[in-house]
């Protein structure tokens, strides 16, 4: 049998369900592309909840039925049973469904990858960690737009943002695990005596900004910097100034984009960067004054702290926080990366059922 508390907290948010239900069927809303938007990705949210007291309302209706009828007839007990079982699990299904979420979970987001100690070998370790993130987003089946990058000169990247799209499916909600320092333990290929080295790569994601309206900035507070766009070692690689640097006065916040041919779409590319930047800023601060700050989040932008380890002599892959180990750092790095960030989320998930007290 459901509690009270659970009963409410179903009701409300199946009210919720119908409201927003009825707001999408009206044509005014779906003028205004950022509203329809987040309309309808919380609809989505609510239509599991509603899909699962569904499911929960018709196996406690059929529970009735059996032990009503199981009076009569023994061989209906055993029917009863079954659909008690099967009710406990619906009713913890229905549960982890209510567990309150990041209210950025459902954004589309936005990777950073930084090369950190370990020089060359640190930025080859960020391009094998793009092209792992490219993998595993292609797998299912999002799609992901190079914002900006700065080459290295054995063919790897100094830093590289990239955009991540995922269908109303909550790209941020999955991708702001991979926050942190990533380590890497192999033998460069700049060893010539094949002993192992130690280098180490870092990793931002925010949330993206869904219309320019929500995070409203006064050009007067922005520095917009032109320059040539460089390659590998410095050199350039246009003979324009397309490259675009913008700074936000207030904060001091920066971003910038080198990576079209065009002032105008590097400009477009590093807006983008700014408001998600400064998104999570506001967030960062908003949590902080509430004093609502829980260590699973605070993990997701240390950049200091190290979150996972790659070892490629032993074929492990490592996430420090969790616990989770595995020896197929080879078919991670193809993009199989699930059950890795599928244990980050399983271990917020219990926390903030903790937080609910269970």
């Amino acid at each position: 049998m459901v509690d009270d508390t659970l009963t409410a907290s179903v009701s409300a948010l199946l009210d919720e369900h119908a409201r927003v239900q009825e707001e999408l069927s009206d044509p005014a809303v779906h003028a205004d592309a950022g509203r329809a938007k987040k309309l309808t990705r919380r609809y989505a949210e609510l239509d599991k909840v509603a899909a699962a007291a569904r499911h929960f309302a018709q196996l406690e209706a059929d529970h009735a039925a059996a032990v009503e009828l199981a009076e009569d007839d023994a061989d209906f007990a055993a029917e009863a049973k079954r659909l008690s079982a099967e009710m406990e699990t619906a009713e913890g299904e229905l549960k982890d469904l209510l567990v309150p979420s990041d209210p950025d979970d459902s954004r589309d987001a936005i990777i950073e990858i930084k090369a950190g100690e370990g020089g060359d070998e640190s930025a080859l370790f960020a391009g094998d960690l793009l092209r792992m993130y490219q993998r595993w987003i292609d797998s299912r089946g999002w799609s992901s737009q190079i914002l900006d990058a700065t080459h290295s000169d054995l063919g790897g990247f100094k830093d590289i943002s990239m955009a991540v799209k995922a269908n109303n499916d909550g790209a941020y909600g999955w991708v702001k695990f991979e926050g942190g320092v990533h380590r890497v333990q192999r033998v460069p290929v700049t060893e010539s005596q094949g002993r192992i080295h130690t280098s180490a790569a870092g990793v931002l994601v925010f949330p993206e900004v869904d219309e320019p309206e929500e995070v409203q900035l006064d050009e007067h507070d922005l520095r917009i910097d032109v320059y040539r766009s460089s390659g590998p070692g410095g050199q350039s690689v246009n003979t324009t100034d397309s490259a675009v640097r913008i700074t936000h006065l207030p904060t001091g916040i920066t971003a910038s984009c080198q990576n079209e041919k065009s002032q105008l779409q590097n400009k477009d590319a590093a807006m983008r960067m700014l408001r998600a930047r400064i998104l999570a800023k506001q967030a960062e601060e908003a949590a902080a004054e509430a004093a609502d700050i829980r260590r699973s989040q605070v993990r997701t932008v240390d950049r200091s702290e190290r979150i996972r380890t790659y070892n490629f002599p032993e074929n492990r892959i490592t996430d420090h926080r969790t616990g989770y180990k595995a020896y197929n750092l080879d078919q991670v790095l193809a993009g199989d990366l699930d059950p890795v960030i599928g244990s980050c989320r399983d271990a917020d998930k219990a926390a903030r059922l903790d937080a609910l007290g269970g």
